[in-house]
C-alpha cells in the first residue's frame, strides 16, 4: 500500500475551522474549538426557537397592558375576540394596542359586545 499524507487536508480543515470560531473565548487548540463551535451551533439552534417564545410574550404583554388601561382583563379580552370570530392574531394586536389605540378601542368594544352576548 502507498501512504498517503493528509497534511494539506488537515491543513485546511484547522484552518477553516480557526475562522470560523475567530473572537471565541478560551485556548486555540482543535480539539477545544471544534467543541467550541458544535456548541455554539446547539445554542445558535435552541436560540432561535427562544426568540420566538419571547416575541410572543412580548405581544401578549402588551396587549394586556393595553387591556388593563381600558378595563378588560387579558384573557377576557381573547374570549371576546374568539366568540364574535374576530380573527386578529397576536402580533397584529399588539401593533395596534400600540401604533393605532383607538382601532385597538374598537376592537375591545367589539370583544367586550362578544362577551355579554354570550351571557345572556
Amino acid at each position: 500500500m502507498t501512504r498517503v499524507k493528509r497534511g494539506t487536508v488537515t491543513r485546511r480543515k484547522h484552518k477553516k475551522l480557526m475562522k470560523l470560531t475567530k473572537g471565541y473565548q478560551g485556548p486555540k487548540r482543535v480539539k477545544t474549538r471544534r467543541e467550541a463551535f458544535l456548541k455554539a451551533g446547539a445554542h445558535a439552534y435552541r436560540g432561535r426557537k427562544q426568540k420566538k417564545r419571547d416575541i410572543r410574550a412580548l405581544w401578549i404583554t402588551r396587549i394586556g397592558a393595553k387591556c388593563k388601561e381600558l378595563g378588560i382583563s387579558y384573557s377576557r379580552f381573547i374570549n371576546g375576540l374568539k366568540k364574535t370570530k374576530i380573527e386578529l392574531d397576536r402580533k397584529i394586536l399588539a401593533h395596534l394596542a400600540i401604533a393605532e389605540p383607538r382601532v385597538f378601542e374598537e376592537v375591545v368594544k367589539k370583544a367586550q359586545a362578544g362577551l355579554g352576548k354570550a351571557k345572556s
